[in-house]
């Protein structure tokens, strides 16, 4: 079943329509004009609008309620509210924090720049290809990836819109934002174990989970309901029963990469008020424990031999795991990430260390942040039909491309208002 769009939200239908919401193609030259959009106020959310039905609010009061018996929530320490983790992307809320947390108005405009780009390279079935030569661009940019999921791709190009408070139903990019989701659920297989978006890999179904959940936490949209509770399904039912992480297939044993996409995709699930089992979060500190070093400090890929971009994204899911600002560990670990410093090539390492070091803060956040803002402003194309991307050689970035690197850019630089950070004075965590 596909999707069509209508006044109330994502409707099935029979099959995939033809440019279903009649996308105004002409917007899609990054090179025509300057980025308007980043000039105008941006779209409000409705962030304090209740969970979609009564169940969903019900399960949203018990996981923030001081009289809750439910189990402590390991992913988002008050639970699944929107206000509390997405709250940042609202126009007035994502003004006051880009300027406070460490964003100005290059960082700013490079966004919209690199969404214009994600926008340009937008197949006409509302998906995304690595090979973005396999759009409108036509091979006029250089780069192109070589992973072949389609999902992965569309699920990837789609968070950077969601990141900046973009939807299906508000802001200046909501046919892009639909056409994506569309073609999502037009990909879905119903599986008795849940709904399987995988296209050939276990990092597709993550992340698909991720742009799911998010696009129905932030409007409520009833008909995305279904769909992402059976996407959150399919992740856990996938989990690695004995060593509690995730790989390239359901129920092989894990790695830090594939773990960490998935467990940011049960977080998703959790904000939109839908139902994960805790024993699924439980499970991935005993993977985590199986993969550190250091008392957990540092983090491997398969083992405990540490390098910098399972240990950024072993120390995030710490975080998102219960781990308090003052554990001895963390501690050393951010410390190690700062000694380390951004890389001026490895997107993945950035992207994950960029979040550990946000929700950190302080002085140690202020010295990355310079560095990374800085370097990404300065190294996206202003030229031809490439302007508003980014591609840096890499050892496994070059299997996405130049849209995977641009995504991963757009993503680092909406960090200010992305996600509220989890510990200091705008956190919305509280103790277990």
């Amino acid at each position: 079943m596909g999707l069509v769009a209508t006044s109330k939200g994502l409707g099935p239908v029979a099959t995939i329509a033809q440019d279903p919401w009649n996308i105004d193609r002409s917007r899609r030259d990054p090179t025509e004009g300057d980025v308007a959009s980043a000039e105008r106020p941006f779209e409000q959310l409705d962030v304090t609008r209740p969970q979609p039905d009564a169940a969903s609010a019900q399960h949203t009061v018990a996981a923030i309620s001081p009289q809750s018996t439910r189990p402590a929530d390991l992913l988002l320490k008050t639970g699944a509210s929107v206000v509390g983790q997405l709250g940042g992307r609202g126009r007035e809320a994502r003004a006051a924090l880009v300027g406070r947390n460490g964003g100005n108005d290059a960082s700013e405009l490079a966004v919209e720049r690199g969404l214009r780009w994600l926008m340009a390279h937008q197949r006409e079935d509302g998906s995304w290809s690595f090979n973005h030569h396999q759009s409108a661009c036509r091979g006029q940019c250089r780069n192109p990836g070589t992973e072949a999921s389609t999902t992965a791709a569309t699920a990837l190009a789609l968070l950077p819109f969601l990141g900046a408070g973009y939807t299906h139903q508000q802001g200046d990019y909501q046919e892009v934002v639909a056409a994506g989701l569309y073609y999502l659920r037009s990909r879905a297989l119903i599986t008795p174990n849940g709904t399987d978006l995988q296209d050939g890999t276990m990092y597709a179904q993550g992340l698909a989970a991720i742009a799911l959940g998010e696009a129905y936490a932030m409007t409520g949209d009833q008909t995305l309901k279904e769909l992402t509770q059976g996407v959150i399904d399919f992740v856990i039912y996938a989990q690695d029963k004995r060593g509690g992480g995730w790989r390239y297939t359901p129920g092989e044993p894990g790695d830090t990469t594939v773990t960490g996409w998935q467990l940011m995709g049960l977080k998703s699930g959790q904000m939109a008020g839908l139902q994960v089992e805790m024993s699924s979060i439980y499970l991935v500190r005993r993977f985590l424990d199986s993969v550190q070093s250091d008392e957990g400090a540092q983090y491997g890929y398969q083992n405990p031999l540490s390098r910098n971009s399972t240990t950024a994204i072993g120390l995030l899911c710490r975080m998102y795991t219960g781990w308090h600002h003052d554990h001895p560990a963390l501690r050393r670990g951010v410390q190690h990430l700062s000694e380390s410093g951004p890389s001026e090539t490895n997107m993945y390492y950035d992207y994950y260390a960029t979040q550990v070091m946000r929700h950190w803060d302080g002085p140690l956040w202020q010295q990355w942040n310079v560095k990374m803002r800085d370097h990404l402003i300065a190294t996206q194309s202003t030229e031809s039909h490439e302007a508003g991307s980014w591609y840096f050689p890499d050892r496994y970035g070059d299997r996405g491309g130049r849209l995977y690197n641009t995504a991963m850019g757009v993503m680092i630089l909406e960090v200010y208002y992305r996600y509220m950070p989890l510990y200091g004075e705008d956190s919305v965590t509280g103790d277990f």
